[in-house]
């Protein structure tokens, strides 16, 4: 019996499929291998691409001229702009220094004199017994009506719910209260009974403490506001200088710099944008100069003179009520000062004299010319006659020879009411002076800036318009 051979050799492997040997064991599926998607690039902001935009345009020579054009035309527009702004505001605040707030504080001071010479009018006519003269009863009737205009123009101007607003209210509510007290004085003076001195002296009280100091705080309440639109239309428009000033550097800068790259002395546009721009600054500074020489020619010449002479009118109103009461009082009325009795009126009159004696002086000091300085020094030689007559009268008051000091104060000649009247009227002589120095000094401080906002808007334009058109000229080349 045949055996096959032996061997240790392996056996045969498994060969290609289909053929024999040992089947192929199939390949098992392995894990998903991830592909990674791309990252988009970031998102670039609108202004970042502008500013590499106008990064690559700056570095080509086209590029640069057109972005010193548009700085040249906007820093030149925007010198018009301000220039406009502020030499309006100024204009605006000179007009309103010479139609508003001047106007307004000159009535303001009417006022007071008014109410201050009714007063002063009522206690002469109480004097002159039951029959009071007619120039004294008109006297009064005319004051008493001017402050009521000089209320109703008050009350026009004043700001709702401001302080004056308050002030005129209740000074319109006190004066009929007046008008009423110095009526039943003058009802009971007619008939002879000593309760109309009562009267009258009560309407005095409530004119120099209630009536007086209300008109007072309305007058430095306008003083308030025209000191405030000095204080708008005097400073210098700095902002508007500085752009000035900038504008014509850029133009310069620019001028130069096409000179280097080109040899061209002049460029067209761009000497015209800088005549444009000179222009405006040089009107700038010289009508600002101007118009500020003349306002603080109308402060000092006019208003510092205005106030000084409406203080020394005013001290001679009262001085004279003062006057006219202590006849009234006969004694009735009396104060202490320093342990010593003073009859009350009497050392009021003294105050007030003082008072207009040193206004008087101030207004002669101020005074810059005979308009000026003449009806002052009348009016001191009036006040020096004044009291030489009071003294007398007052000494022939306190002998007790009452008529005779009634004589020498109400009298028809020779009496204080004469030289009251002679102050009273130089100072009116004075103030009508000072108020046309005034007006015509702030007149030509206002007209100096006449034009000025509208011609530097227009220039301004015309000067961008010039520096664009200069630079599109060498533009021009590059095409």
């Amino acid at each position: 019996m045949t055996h096959p051979p032996k061997s240790s050799a392996a056996p045969p492997s498994a060969g290609p499929a289909g053929s024999a040997g040992v089947p192929a064991v199939p390949a098992q599926p392995g894990p998903p291998v991830t592909v990674a998607a791309p990252v988009p690039p970031a998102r670039r902001t609108a202004f970042v691409e502008g500013a590499e935009r106008v990064r690559a345009a700056a570095t080509t020579e086209p590029g640069r001229l057109r972005i010193i054009g548009a700085v040249l035309a906007l820093v030149v527009v925007a010198f018009g702009a301000v220039t406009a702004w502020q030499a309006g505001a100024r204009s605006a605040a000179a007009d309103d220094v010479l139609h508003r707030s001047q106007p307004l504080s000159s009535g303001a001071a009417d006022i007071y004199r008014s109410l201050a010479d009714a007063n002063t009018a009522a206690s002469s006519g109480f004097l002159a017994g039951g029959q009071e003269n007619a120039s004294s009863r008109d006297r009064y009737e005319k004051d008493i009506r001017t402050a009521a205009s000089g209320l109703v123009t008050a009350a026009a101007n004043a700001d709702p719910g401001s302080a004056s607003e308050a002030t005129i209210a209740r000074l319109n509510r006190l004066l009929p209260e007046y008008k009423g007290l110095i009526e039943r004085a003058r009802t009971y003076n007619r008939q002879g009974y000593p309760v109309g001195g009562a009267y009258l002296r009560y309407a005095n009280e409530k004119m120099q403490k209630e009536m007086l100091p209300a008109a007072e705080t309305l007058y430095t309440t306008e003083n308030r506001r025209l000191d405030a639109d000095y204080g708008h239309a005097r400073p210098y428009p700095w902002a508007a200088i500085a752009l000035g000033l900038l504008a014509l550097a850029a133009l310069g800068w620019a001028q130069h710099r096409m000179y280097r790259r080109t040899n061209r002395v002049l460029n067209h546009g761009l000497v015209a944008a800088s005549a444009a721009t000179a222009l405006v600054l040089l009107w700038l500074a010289v009508g600002h100069a101007i118009a500020r020489s003349g306002l603080d020619g109308s402060y000092d010449q006019g208003i510092r003179s205005l106030n000084v002479l409406h203080d020394a009118r005013i001290a001679s109103l009262k001085a004279r009520g003062n006057e006219n009461l202590s006849l009234v009082a006969r004694g009735a009325e009396t104060i202490t000062v320093d342990g010593k009795p003073y009859d009350a009126y009497y050392y009021d009159f003294d105050k007030d004299m003082a008072v207009l004696g040193k206004g008087l002086s101030e207004a002669a000091d101020l005074a810059d010319d005979q308009g000026g300085t003449a009806p002052v020094e009348a009016a001191q030689g009036n006040m020096a006659v004044w009291k030489q007559r009071h003294a007398s009268a007052r000494t022939e008051d306190e002998n007790g020879n009452y008529q005779q000091a009634l004589d020498k104060v109400i009298g028809a000649k020779g009496a204080t009411g004469e030289c009251f009247d002679s102050v009273d009227r130089n100072l009116a002589r004075a103030i009508d002076h000072e108020q046309g120095e005034f007006r015509q000094s702030a007149t030509d401080g206002r007209n100096a800036m006449t034009g000025l906002p509208v011609g530097a808007a227009v220039l301004a334009v015309l000067g961008a318009a010039g520096a664009v058109a200069g630079i599109g000229r060498r533009l021009s080349e590059y095409r």
